[in-house]
C-alpha cells in the first residue's frame, strides 16, 4: 500500500527523526500532540499537527482510539509508533491494520510472538539461536520456580515476560531469595505492564550487552551489525556504540548470524533489534529478548553502515522489499551515542525539566546530535527525560572517544541540568577507555566517582 502522509505517534527526538525521514522521501507528516506538547520542535517541523488528548500519555500517547481518531481524521494511511508508548503494543498494531492504514513496523502476530520474552526464548532455540539456560517458557508460581532453579543452579535472574526497561527483574542467591523475589516481581511486572508472567535465566555476573540491528521484508532479513550497551544505570542504557569491542571477528559472525536467521524464521517485517549477553570469560553469547520496534541507539548503527534504519522501515511498511542484500552492508569505523538527559547527576539523577535558556550544538565531522530542543523551549515534567543524542564516528574507537570528548566540550544546555558532566567523566575513564566493562560497573563506578553539576 503506497504511503503518502504518516501520522508520527510519538513524541521528542524519535518525532524529529521520523518527521526528518519522510520528508527525503517526499511524504507529508502529521504530528500528535498532547496538550503539553503542542510547542515541541516536531509540532513545529510537521506538516500538520493533530492534539489526542491531554499531558499524561495514558490520556494521549497510549490511548489507542484517541490516536486512530487522529490519523484517520487527518487522513493520514500509515503510523508510525517510534519507541515506547505504543510501538510494541499487539492490539494496537491490529487496530491500525483493520482500519486500513499501514502499520510502520511488524504485523501483530509477530509484536505478541517477539514481546512475550518466554515465547521469544522458546522461538530462539527452535531457530538454533543460543538462549541462557533458563526455564521453557513463563514459571507458575514460587514453586515451579524452585524447581526450574534447581536444574540450572544459583544465582538466577527473575524476569517479567511481558516488559522491558529492567522492570521486573530480581536475582535470587538461593531459594530462600527467590521464594521472597518471585511475588515482588510478579507484583511489580503486573503493574508495569499488566501482566505479572515470569520466567527465570541463569545469571551471567560479569556480562556484556551486546544487540544485533535487523531489518526484514517479512521474508527476507540482514544485519547492520552489533551494538555494545553495556555501561548501564538501573539496567537503562546510557552510553552505546557500534561495533562491540570486545567481540572476536569469528563470534561476531555467529552472533549476526544467529540475529538474521531468527528473524527470518518469525517472517520479520521492518526495522527489530535482537538483544545478547556475551560472557566475555567463556566467549558464549545468548538470546535474551526481542524489541520489535526502532531502537533509541539506532544512531550508531547508521553511523557505521551508511543505512538510514528510518527510512528503511517506512520503505517496507509500505510493501517494498529490502533495498540491501548482505553483502551491500559494509562496517566502517567505530560509533558512539551517548543520552543526553534532563537529569541532576548531583541528586541521583533526579528527573528535572525546567526551559531551555541557551543551546549550543556541536559540529563538526563525525558528529551527530538528534534532539527536541529549542532556546525557549519548555520540557514538560510529565515523560521520559531524554532530551537528545549525541553521537560521534571516527575510524577508530579511540578516535571516536576523542572525537566525544570534544564535541561534548562543544556542546552547551542552559537552564536545566543534564547528563553531559556524566558522559565527559566516563569518556575519560581509562577502564571505559580500554573498555573494560560490563553491565554492572557504571553502577560500581559511579559509587567513587560523584558527578558534580554546575547546572544543578
Amino acid at each position: 500500500m503506497p504511503v503518502t502522509k504518516i501520522f508520527v505517534a510519538n513524541r521528542g527526538e524519535i518525532a524529529v527523526r521520523i518527521i526528518r525521514a519522510a520528508r527525503e522521501l517526499g511524504i507529508a507528516t502529521v504530528q500528535a500532540v498532547s496538550a503539553a506538547d503542542r510547542d515541541m520542535l516536531a509540532a513545529r517541523l510537521a506538516d500538520e499537527v493533530v492534539e489526542i488528548g491531554p499531558a499524561h500519555a495514558r490520556k494521549s500517547y497510549l490511548d489507542m482510539d484517541a490516536v486512530l481518531r487522529g490519523a484517520i481524521e487527518s487522513g493520514a494511511d500509515a503510523i508510525h509508533p517510534g519507541y515506547g508508548f505504543l510501538s510494541e503494543n499487539a492490539a494496537f498494531a491490529e487496530k491500525v491494520e483493520q482500519a486500513g492504514l499501514v502499520f510502520i513496523g511488524p504485523k501483530a502476530e509477530t509484536i505478541r510472538a517477539m514481546g512475550d520474552k518466554a515465547t521469544a526464548r522458546a522461538m530462539a532455540a527452535a531457530a538454533g539461536v543460543p538462549t541462557v539456560p533458563g526455564s521453557e517458557g513463563r514459571v507458575d508460581g514460587v514453586e515451579a520456580a524452585l524447581a526450574v532453579a534447581e536444574t540450572i543452579g544459583y544465582p538466577v535472574m527473575i524476569k517479567a515476560s511481558a516488559g522491558g526497561g529492567g522492570r521486573g527483574i530480581r536475582v535470587a542467591q538461593d531459594a530462600g531469595e527467590l521464594a521472597t523475589l518471585i511475588p515482588q516481581a510478579s507484583a511489580e511486572a503486573l503493574a508495569a505492564f499488566g501482566d505479572g508472567g515470569l520466567y527465570l535465566e541463569r545469571f551471567v555476573g560479569t556480562a556484556r550487552h551486546v544487540e544485533v540491528q535487523i531489518l526484514g521484508d517479512g521474508t527476507r532479513a540482514i544485519h547492520t551489525y552489533e551494538r555494545e550497551c553495556s555501561l548501564q544505570r538501573r539496567r537503562q542504557k546510557v552510553w552505546e556504540e557500534a561495533p562491540a569491542a570486545c567481540l572476536t571477528p569469528e563470534v561476531r559472525e555467529a552472533l549476526c548470524a544467529s540475529a538474521v536467521r531468527l528473524a527470518e524464521s518469525v517472517g520479520y517485517r521492518g526495522a527489530g533489534t535482537l538483544e545478547y549477553l556475551y560472557d566475555a570469560a567463556t566467549g558464549e553469547f545468548f538470546f535474551i529478548e526481542m524489541n520489535t520496534r526502532i531502537q533509541v541507539e539506532h544512531p550508531v548503527s547508521e553511523m557505521i553502515t551508511g543505512i538510514d534504519l528510518v527510512r528503511e522501515m517506512i520503505r517496507i511498511a509500505a510493501g517494498n522489499p529490502l533495498a540491501y542484500s548482505q553483502a551491500d552492508v559494509r562496517l566502517k569505523g567505530h560509533a558512539i551515542e551517548v543520552r543526553i538527559n534532563a537529569e541532576d547527576a548531583a541528586k541521583n539523577f533526579l528527573p528535572a525539566p525546567g526551559t531551555i535558556t541557551g543551546l549550543r550544538v556541536p559540529g563538526g565531522m563525525g558528529v551527530r546530535f538528534d534532539s527536541m530542543l529549542y532556546p525557549g523551549y519548555s520540557v514538560p515534567p510529565f515523560y521520559d527525560s531524554l532530551l537528545g543524542k549525541l553521537i560521534v564516528w571516527d575510524e577508530t574507537r579511540a578516535g571516536a572517544i576523542a572525537r566525544l570528548s570534544r564535541a561534548l566540550g562543544e556542546l552547551e544546555v542552559s537552564g536545566l541540568p543534564t547528563t553531559t558532566p556524566l558522559h565527559k567523566a566516563l569518556a575519560a575513564d581509562a577502564e571505559v577507555q580500554a573498555g573494560a566493562f560490563h553491565t554492572r560497573w557504571l553502577e560500581s563506578w559511579l559509587e567513587t566517582h560523584p558527578i558534580d553539576n554546575p547546572a544543578s
